[in-house]
C-alpha cells in the first residue's frame, strides 16, 4: 500500500518538472525557433523547401507544433487507459521521456541538408515531452493527499522554471559568446544546446524514475491490453457524464488555457513585430517571465488556500484579461517589460493551480488517474492549437497583432464566466468547499 505524502516520493515527482521543462523553454520557445527559421531558407522572404513544397519557415514550425499536439490529443486517451488498466503508468512515462529526449538529442545533427528529418525529430521530441506529462500529472492524486495538491503542484512548476532558466542561461552564453568555449562554428552552439536538453532531460529524470513508485492496478488483467484500454477509455468517458462540475471545469480550462498558451508562445513575437525590440531584449523578457513565474506559482498556492481554488482561478483569469487589454495599448519597451512581469506572475500560478484543481475534482479513490488526466491534456493541446491558429488568422485579416490580443481577451472572458458559474454550483454534491 502506497503511503501518501512521503517526502522522497514528492521530491522525485517534482524533480521531473526540473528535468523536462528545459524542452519547453530551450527547444519550443527560445533557441530552436530562431535556429529553425534561419537554417533552411532557400529564398527570401523566409521561404523553405519542405518535401518539394515551398512554405514560409514560420508556417512549417507552426504546422510541426500543431502536428505533435494533434498526435498526443488523439493517442494519449488510449495510452492512458492502457496504462491505468495494466498498472504501468511509470513505464509509459519512461517510454515517452526516452523517446522525446532521444529525438531532442538528434537535433544536434540539424543542418540545411537534414532540414526535413530534423523537423520530424522536433515533432517526435514534442510528442515525447507532451506524452510523458500526461502520466506525470496523473501521479499527483496518488502520491499526496488532497490538502497538499496545490502546494505540491506549485512546487513542481517552480522547480521546472528554475531548471529551465539555468540551462537556458548556459546555452545562451555559448550562442552569444562562443569564443568563451573556443567554438568557431556558428552553427555548433545551438546544436550543442539541443543535445544538452536531451541529456539534461534523461539524466535528471533518473532521480524521478528511481523513487517514483509504479502503482499497480487493482483490476484483474485479462485478455489483450489494447482491448482493455479501449474498454477502460469508454468507462472513463461514461464517468465524465456523471461529473457535471468536472465537465464544466474542463470547458472553462479549455477556454482560458487557449489564451494562456497563445500568450506564452507568442509574447516574444509581439515584442518583435509590434514594438521592434532587439533579440537581447526579447531574451531578457523570456528570462523575466520564467523567474517571476516561480513567485506566481507560490503566491497562487497561498491564494487558493485562503479563498479556494475556483476563486483563486477567477482572480488569475481576471488579471489575464487586463493583460490582454493593456497589450493593445502598449507602445514602448518599458511598458512591455512591465506587462511581461505580470504575465510571468499569473502564468506560473494559473498552470499550477489548474493542475491541482483538476486533481481535486476527480472521483474519490479512482484508480483511473492517467485516463482522467489524458482528457485534461487533450483540452490543453487542442486549445493551444486553436488559440495560436486564431491569433494568426486575425493577424492575417487585420495586419495587426493588437486586434489578436483583444480576441484572446474575449476568450479569457468566456473562461471567467464559466468559472463563476462553477462557484455558484459549489453547494451541490459533491461538496467543493475546499476546491
Amino acid at each position: 500500500m502506497l503511503i501518501k505524502n512521503h517526502p522522497k516520493v514528492i521530491r522525485a515527482w517534482c524533480f521531473y518538472d526540473w528535468a523536462n521543462s528545459v524542452h519547453a523553454l530551450v527547444i519550443v520557445t527560445a533557441i530552436f525557433p530562431i535556429y529553425f527559421g534561419a537554417t533552411a531558407i532557400t529564398r527570401e522572404p523566409d521561404v523553405v523547401n519542405f518535401w518539394g513544397f515551398e512554405f514560409q519557415n514560420s508556417v512549417v514550425f507552426s504546422y510541426a507544433v500543431s502536428a505533435a499536439f494533434l498526435i498526443i490529443a488523439l493517442t494519449s486517451p488510449l495510452f492512458s487507459a492502457i496504462a491505468d488498466f495494466s498498472g504501468r503508468k511509470k513505464l509509459f512515462m519512461k517510454f515517452f521521456c526516452y523517446f522525446g529526449a532521444i529525438n531532442c538529442a538528434l537535433l544536434f545533427f540539424f543542418t540545411k541538408e537534414t532540414y526535413v528529418s530534423s523537423t520530424i525529430y522536433f515533432v517526435f521530441s514534442l510528442v515525447g515531452w507532451a506524452g510523458s506529462i500526461v502520466f506525470y500529472n496523473s501521479f499527483l492524486p496518488e502520491i499526496v493527499t488532497e490538502d497538499r495538491y496545490d502546494a505540491v503542484s506549485a512546487r513542481g512548476f517552480s522547480l521546472g522554471y528554475i531548471g529551465s532558466v539555468l540551462l537556458l542561461i548556459f546555452n545562451l552564453t555559448m550562442v552569444l559568446k562562443p569564443e568563451w568555449y573556443g567554438i568557431t562554428d556558428d552553427t555548433l552552439p545551438p546544436r550543442i544546446a539541443f543535445l544538452s536538453v536531451g541529456i539534461w532531460w534523461v539524466g535528471f529524470a533518473q532521480y524521478t524514475f528511481a523513487y517514483l513508485p509504479e502503482i499497480a492496478s487493482e483490476k484483474k488483467v485479462e485478455g489483450n491490453w489494447l482491448f482493455n484500454g479501449f474498454r477502460q477509455l469508454q468507462q472513463v468517458m461514461a464517468q465524465l457524464k456523471t461529473l457535471p462540475i468536472l465537465k464544466r471545469f474542463l470547458m472553462a480550462y479549455f477556454c482560458y488555457n487557449m489564451g494562456v498558451q497563445t500568450v506564452m508562445y507568442l509574447a516574444t513575437l509581439f515584442g518583435d513585430k509590434e514594438l521592434h525590440l532587439d533579440s537581447g531584449a526579447l531574451i531578457s523578457v523570456l528570462l523575466v517571465i520564467q523567474l517571476v513565474a516561480i513567485l506566481g506559482a507560490w503566491l497562487f498556492a497561498r491564494c487558493s488556500a485562503k479563498f479556494g481554488n475556483f476563486r483563486a482561478l477567477t482572480i488569475a483569469v481576471s488579471v489575464w484579461i487586463v493583460i490582454c487589454i493593456a497589450a493593445y495599448f502598449v507602445q514602448t519597451g518599458n511598458q512591455f517589460y512591465v506587462l511581461a512581469f505580470v504575465v510571468g506572475l499569473v502564468m506560473g500560478g494559473i498552470q499550477a493551480l489548474s493542475r491541482s484543481t483538476y486533481a481535486k475534482l476527480l472521483p474519490l479513490n479512482t484508480p483511473d488517474t492517467a485516463s482522467f488526466f489524458s482528457f485534461y491534456d487533450v483540452c490543453d493541446k487542442i486549445s493551444t492549437v486553436l488559440g495560436t491558429f486564431a491569433f494568426g488568422v486575425v493577424i492575417q485579416l487585420t495586419g495587426s497583432m493588437r486586434y489578436s490580443v483583444l480576441v484572446i481577451a474575449a476568450v479569457f472572458v468566456i473562461g471567467l464566466i464559466m468559472l463563476m458559474q462553477i462557484i455558484r454550483l459549489q453547494k451541490q454534491p459533491r461538496s467543493l468547499a475546499s476546491v
